[in-house]
């Protein structure tokens, strides 16, 4: 024998209420469009002149700095003179790829 779930007024009314709710959501959405903000354009700028200006330099001469001391404390290995040198690629030429392929992925 097959059993039938009884709904109540209330039951009845809640759902009725949900349906609604999701029906005016649909027809009342905007579309999003990705990339079309410039909410934070202002601070990507700043940020990315900062790094690929002097902000970079600083960065790159701090990074070779604590590869000399380190040089100079008498223990080498590769990644003190490896880190600089990466830093210094990745602060040149790292901003505007990772710029390019942010904007050609949204």
């Amino acid at each position: 024998m097959t059993k039938y779930l009884k709904m109540g007024r209330g039951a009845e009314t809640s759902a009725l209420a949900a349906v609604a709710v999701a029906a005016t959501a649909v027809l009342l959405a905007h579309p999003a469009f990705a990339g079309a903000d410039g909410t934070f354009d202002t601070a990507l700028l700043k940020f990315t002149d900062f790094l690929e200006g002097s902000g970079g330099k600083i960065i790159t001469v701090l990074s070779l700095a604590g590869g000399v001391v380190g040089l100079a404390s008498g223990r080498f290995s590769l990644g003190q003179v490896a880190i600089p040198v990466g830093v210094g690629v990745g602060a040149g030429t790292g901003i505007p790829i990772v710029t390019s392929t942010v904007t050609a992925t949204i």
